[in-house]
């Protein structure tokens, strides 16, 4: 799901995409998803996805 979420946030360009998502899983998705998500194989994610992860972090 984060990487659907990454990939619709990608055409308002990188910089934003990340801070769009990374704000996104922190409003919209509860603790054990949240939990889960940054526990999860980091070669399967988009790279927004991956840079948005390292700012919740």
């Amino acid at each position: 799901m984060a990487n659907q979420i990454a990939r619709n946030f990608a055409a308002q360009g990188e910089e934003a995409a990340i801070a769009a998502t990374a704000q996104h899983i922190r409003d919209f998705w509860d603790p054990r998803m949240k939990a889960a998500i940054l526990m999860a194989d980091e070669s399967t994610l988009h790279p927004i996805t991956k840079a948005a992860l390292s700012k919740l972090r």
